[in-house]
């Protein structure tokens, strides 16, 4: 088993990056036909989600509504300033779990896997492992 990196450039603080087709790729370069594709982010202020990727009105929503729940600014104790991107990297998690069968992740019909960024823009990397 290998870990594959996946390369993130982010352009803004806050925003959903779709790696749907990224990780398939991978598991299609790798010839699993049935198992298990771990994606997960090494960073204390990302997030990775899996949700609607049809309708980029849904991750707008959330993105934005992460927001308002979580303001940049409200008066946080961390001397970095960024409390409110480690308090929605902990909402969100830093990894999924997902099948794989026949060769494909086995998501529903309208799933996606997104990388969340919540500090950006930066460079940031999300590792797969796929067994």
């Amino acid at each position: 088993m290998t870990t594959h990196t996946i390369i993130i450039s982010t352009s803004r603080r806050s925003e959903f990056i779709d790696i749907t087709d990224e990780v398939q790729e991978l598991i299609t370069s790798s010839g699993v036909k049935s198992g298990i594709c771990h994606v997960y982010t090494p960073h204390t202020t990302a997030g990775i989600i899996i949700n609607e990727h049809a309708d980029p009105d849904v991750i707008h929503d959330i993105s934005k509504t992460l927001g308002t729940l979580i303001p940049w600014s409200d008066g946080y104790d961390h001397s970095e300033g960024n409390s409110a991107a480690h308090i929605k990297a902990s909402l969100t998690g830093t990894s999924q779990t997902i099948f794989i069968e026949n060769g494909r992740l086995k998501l529903g019909t309208w799933q996606g896997i997104f990388f969340g960024e919540f500090d950006g823009p930066r460079r940031r990397e999300v590792w797969v492992k796929i067994s």
